[in-house]
């Protein structure tokens, strides 16, 4: 045993107690890492800094997990948030999270889950439920203790409140879904107003619903990897205690949230010096951030793989993949956006200093989960404006397409590939040129390998602008 070992088994747990109770003010669904490193932190900072009192209750969306529940060791846990900054110096956050009050795992708590409805402090429900979460089904009934859905649990909680304050509408709810889908503010209540269907509740429920609670959308992003296996024992050892329940991410986080003005006004979280903004149209932001970052993950997933890269960091340290990504980014993604250039090329420079932070161990293949699709809704839209705007096809991007098609099963031609309109909401191969481009890239991933593929992409890109 190693003395960091040695140490640490010999620690005591993090505080069992809080040094202070909370009122209630914040519903949580979910106990992951994400909402852990994101918005609790948040809502801590927010307590300090600005002498509010939000408490917070989590709940387990489902009863699946096996892990404590963050009771025992009073609700408490640590993030530690690691970055670059403008000088590519590391700098690191540590920081006990307080304002968790309790968390509630529904298979075992359900009665006091509906008690919590009758609770006036209760203002805000915040959840990250996955992208599957926000689902509905027709086979979830009022009387389930719990019901399988998130939206069925929420429903259910929220008519308990509507039944026991009267319909007050003073007591509504602001919600905050930060799920990664489109509008997930309007899909939360349309699937709340589904199951308030499904079960026949009260006119008036719905009434209360539409008028008295506000659902948000919101677009999130902090890189939160979890536990830190690999050194979680010296940390441990350097601050005097155990914590099982520690969560790491980087320093880096945005919040853009649509909604009224005097919603900002009840959570103040920019007052506090939070990186959150309050907005009237979330579709710019998303746009931005869905090309820019989620746009070059996508290359670096597709072509890192095939250069034998395992992580984003590695990706980044690669010479040759890094100053292709930033061509990409420079020549072929930004100029398709309608935003003020220097603007994009500042928030891009971020993205870059970003995915270059030794601490995140980003794997590629996570990322290249869903490619096809990832890439229809991150770089064709710029690809299609590409082309619109120059008359020409951005090469760099046609060779992430052709990487894709040599992961797909069988290695399907061009044209084949390009005509799956259920995959690119379009047969491609009415883009003049673009059959042929990409049967060339192809042809040079396979003969040559991806770094002569790349050569040939950015020679032919300098041709095209010449």
């Amino acid at each position: 045993m190693t003395t960091a070992l040695a140490l640490s088994a010999n620690l005591p747990l993090l505080a069992r107690s809080r040094p202070q109770a909370l009122p209630i003010r914040v519903l949580q669904f979910g106990q992951g890492n994400f909402l852990r490193g994101f918005v609790d932190w948040q809502i801590d900072l927010l307590n300090e800094r600005c002498a509010m009192d939000l408490g917070v209750v989590i709940v387990r969306p489902t009863s699946r997990s096996t892990a404590p529940l963050l009771d025992t060791q009073g609700g408490c846990y640590t993030t530690v948030l690691r970055g670059l900054d403008a000088a590519g110096a590391l700098q690191t956050d540590v920081r006990v999270i307080q304002c968790v009050q309790r968390e509630l795992d529904l298979a075992v708590h359900w009665p006091d889950y509906l008690a919590l409805a009758a609770n006036p402090n209760v203002r805000f429900v915040v959840s990250n439920t996955t992208e599957a979460g926000i689902t509905v089904n027709t086979t979830d009934q009022y009387q389930d203790q719990p019901p399988s859905s998130f939206p069925a649990k929420l429903t259910r909680w929220l008519h308990a409140r509507f039944v026991h304050f009267c319909a007050d509408s003073s007591k509504g709810l602001i919600l905050l879904p930060t799920e990664l889908i489109e509008a997930n503010g309007p899909a939360l209540r349309n699937a709340v107003l589904h199951c308030a269907a499904l079960w026949k509740l009260e006119a008036e429920f719905v009434s209360w619903l539409n008028e008295a609670c506000q659902f948000c959308s919101t677009l999130v992003d902090r890189i939160v990897t979890g536990y830190p296996s690999a050194e979680a024992e010296s940390l441990q050892a350097q601050w005097g205690y155990r914590d099982p329940m520690m969560v790491a991410g980087e320093r880096y986080h945005y919040w853009a949230i649509q909604a009224p003005a005097w919603v900002a006004q009840e959570l103040p979280l920019h007052r506090a010096g939070l990186s959150v903004q309050w907005v009237a149209d979330l579709a710019p932001i998303r746009l931005r951030k869905v090309a820019i970052l989620n746009g070059a993950h996508t290359l670096l997933s597709a072509l890192g793989l095939l250069a034998g890269l395992q992580t984003v960091g590695a990706a980044m340290a690669d010479t040759q993949l890094h100053s292709f990504l930033q061509d990409t980014l420079e020549q072929e993604i930004l100029p398709t956006l309608p935003f003020a250039q220097n603007d994009l090329q500042a928030f891009a420079a971020e993205v870059l200093l970003r995915f270059s932070n030794p601490t995140i161990s980003h794997a590629l293949s996570a990322i290249a989960l869903n490619q096809e699709s990832k890439f229809a809704a991150r770089l064709l839209p710029q690809l299609l404006s590409f082309r619109r705007i120059t008359g020409t096809l951005p090469s760099r991007i046609v060779l992430v397409l052709a990487a894709l098609a040599q992961a797909s099963p069988g290695t399907p031609s061009a044209a084949h590939y390009l005509a799956r309109a259920d995959v690119w909401g379009q047969d491609l191969n009415a883009i003049d040129g673009l059959t042929e481009q990409l049967e060339a890239a192809m042809q040079t991933l396979a003969q040559h390998g991806v770094r002569q593929a790349m050569q040939v992409a950015s020679q032919h890109a300098l041709k095209d602008t010449a």
